[in-house]
């Protein structure tokens, strides 16, 4: 087949990109060529998909079997590329997110779960915000119609080449040894899914022509805290590190050292009302058409052997920019505020 990828150059592009590739597809990615190096194998075409004429030189001479996009933020961006790209594909996969709809985190969702009401014609260049995928979700459905769109509500996603930081500053907190603060209820469930996992799926699903919505992540239970804290000491071959478990109540007191659940302490889901469903999303319809995740010790070594490699890390969101409002910048607490809490609570 022949797949377009609007990004494919970082995490799930990339991962993308390289099932596709492996898998025998051809490949052309569409990107402005600054948050990393396109996968050798794919066309890249260079250009800003918020630029009509940028898109429509992407077109020109071409067309596509199927549209994987991953990197749409705003509604005006899906509608965008729906427009330019429904008579040069025959299908569209937009990868949305579970933050579409109106009652996660509060609440477990599926398939049927009501959306945030945010509109297809949302005007450009919105604060960023959950309730935009679900703008960008009704953009593409309205560009594509529904029998040609895949819409994919990712859970958390994980594993090699992940910006933002909540796996890798997991292993590298674990590698810099001593005492780990470690938060909150050690039998506490999550689901995360290896991006890779994703990407295989997704595939599936758009090589088959499949249409629909499909909620996709780990099952529920399918990992618990503790074994995701234990597992990424293992790999990390922090023998001399420590997890100090220290229950949500004295985490969440008020005062100086208040720590900001989930991403303060990257993925920490306290026992509040307004998180009582992050980690209860249904997945079973995407587990009866196919979906398998392999073990969180493959994920978390190989995320390990990457990190190795890279180098340190900067500060940058998906699309490679620093400092902007609400990127997905790496994250973690002040060492000299872990070990105040350590002795406090420790």
């Amino acid at each position: 087949m022949k797949i377009l990828l609007l990004g494919g150059s970082s995490f799930l592009g990339r991962a993308y990109a390289a099932e596709a590739l492996a898998r025998g597809h051809k490949v052309t990615t569409f990107n402005r060529g600054r948050s990393a190096a396109d996968l050798p194998g794919v066309e890249a075409v260079r250009g800003d998909r918020d630029s009509a004429g940028d898109l429509a030189r992407l077109v020109d001479g071409r067309s596509w079997d199927a549209v994987v996009d991953t990197s749409a933020q705003q509604p005006a961006q899906a509608a965008l590329s729906a427009r330019l790209l429904r008579e040069r594909a025959g299908h569209y996969t937009f990868v949305s997110s579970v933050h579409a709809f109106a009652d996660w985190p509060a609440r477990a969702v599926d398939e049927d779960s009501a959306l945030h009401p945010c509109p297809a014609d949302t005007p450009p260049d919105q604060p960023p915000g959950s309730t935009l995928k679900a703008g960008c979700e009704r953009a593409v459905l309205a560009g594509f119609g529904a029998r040609r769109t895949l819409v994919l509500n990712s859970g958390l996603l994980v594993g090699p080449y992940e910006f933002g930081g909540r796996l890798p500053w997991w292993l590298e907190r674990m590698a810099r040894g001593g005492r780990v603060l470690a938060p909150g209820d050690p039998q506490r469930t999550m689901q995360v899914i290896d991006v890779r996992d994703f990407a295989r799926f997704g595939l599936d699903l758009l090589t088959a022509g499949t249409p629909g919505r499909f909620v996709t992540t780990a099952p529920p239970g399918w990992l618990r805290f503790r074994e995701w804290l234990e597992t990424c000491r293992e790999v990390a071959g922090a023998a001399d590190t420590e997890l100090s478990w220290i229950p949500d109540g004295p985490l969440l007191a008020e005062g100086p050292d208040q720590v900001g659940a989930w991403t303060e302490l990257p993925l920490w889901a306290p026992d509040l009302p307004e998180l009582a469903g992050a980690w209860l999303a249904d997945t079973s319809r995407a587990e009866a058409a196919g979906l398998r995740c392999r073990p969180f010790a493959e994920t978390a070594r190989d995320t390990w052997e990457w990190l190795r490699t890279r180098g340190p890390a900067e500060d940058t969101d998906a699309e490679g920019r620093k400092g902007r409002p609400g990127a997905a910048v790496r994250q973690g607490i002040e060492p000299a505020k872990e070990q105040r809490l350590l002795a406090a609570f420790g």
